[in-house]
């Protein structure tokens, strides 16, 4: 019996697939299979998950397409590891992820974990702008698994993991809308416990184009929304702040048209974004994509937060949850 069974759903990705097992395949510590599970793709990868077969422990498995939490829930049920860990399918894994997480859990065990996303050097420079805007303190508050945040650390299942206790007692993800918070949350209301290992990092190449980038954070935006209604105590001002951001910007902009100087605080705003991407990856290119990821992140996500919090707060249609989640998996 394998002491972690990595659990990974795929749709339509063979090429980000073959990535993630050659990062696998050369772990320092071992001691894990893989539940590799196809969620109904058009283009699968069988044939990538029997190349790696002799390198690493895999379980791949086809199942007609219901969408990323049944598609977990069916490998979590076919996984025979003592912890489960959750990777998206788009991630690269360091060499010594599993045996830091090992040496971690032997120290100071806990029942669950999550760990932050990086960008390789070897990324595209849109993929490292993607990757400070979704990860740097002036876009998200530091909500993603940094060291210091405006939120309580939360796990989240591009790196994530639990015991197989956890799951018999909690259950799996839901079909909604910010699947991996509520289970988290439902995890530490249970009673377990959970903490950050900032050293068991990935490298998370997102998204590789701007629209479905936009799209994806606008999706965001809306489960934040969804997860207000099934907790309401895990909605937090920095939560709040891309809806307050993209409002107070449009305010900015109608002032302009008397006051062109009204723009400036979103001018010093975005200069500052520029400044911390140009000192994080010392590439010109790169400060100015991250002006536009930026801006994409924070607008896109708080259109998602507002759109959803007139239509499931304020107009009450609580029966929406399944045609946006049919609508934006068609889009995929």
């Amino acid at each position: 019996m394998p002491y972690f069974s990595i659990i990974v759903p795929v749709y339509n990705r063979p090429l980000e697939v073959e990535e993630l097992l050659e990062s696998l395949s050369l772990q320092t510590c071992k001691d894990f299979e893989l539940v590799l599970v196809e969620d109904g793709s058009s283009t699968p990868c069988r044939d990538i998950a029997e190349k790696f077969a002799g390198k690493v422990d895999i379980s791949y498995y086809f199942k007609e397409n219901s969408g990323r939490s049944d598609t977990r829930n069916y490998g979590m049920e076919r996984a025979s590891g003592k912890y489960f860990v959750f990777f998206d399918s788009d991630c690269v894994i360091p060499p010594d992820y599993f045996q830091i997480v090992k040496q971690e859990l032997d120290k100071n065990y806990t029942d669950c974990y999550g760990g932050p996303d990086k960008a390789d050097t070897s990324f595209s420079d849109l993929q490292k702008a993607i990757s400070f805007s979704m990860t740097s303190f002036l876009t998200t508050g530091g909500i993603r698994g940094g060291k210091k945040g405006l939120e309580k650390f939360t796990p989240r299942t591009f790196n994530m993991g639990f015991s197989a206790e956890v799951y018999h007692r909690v259950g799996g993800f839901k079909d909604m809308f910010g699947e991996d918070i509520d289970l988290s949350l439902r995890i530490r209301d249970a009673g377990f416990t959970t903490r950050l290992i900032p050293e068991a990092f990935v490298y998370h190449k997102r998204r590789v184009n701007l629209r479905s980038f936009r799209r994806q954070v606008f999706v965001f935006g809306m489960a934040r929304i969804e997860l207000f209604l099934l907790h309401p105590d895990s909605l937090k001002l920095v939560h709040t702040l891309p809806a307050l951001f993209t409002a107070g910007s449009i305010l900015l902009l109608i002032l302009s048209f008397w006051n062109a100087w009204a723009l400036a605080p979103l001018i010093i705003y975005f200069l500052l974004i520029f400044l911390f991407s140009l000192g994080q990856y010392k590439k010109l290119p790169i400060a100015f994509l991250s002006i536009i990821t930026s801006a994409i992140q924070l607008y896109s996500y708080g259109w998602g937060f507002i759109k959803a919090f007139f239509r499931k707060v304020i107009y009450k249609q609580r029966n929406t949850q399944e045609k946006d989640l049919d609508k934006y998996y068609k889009k995929k």
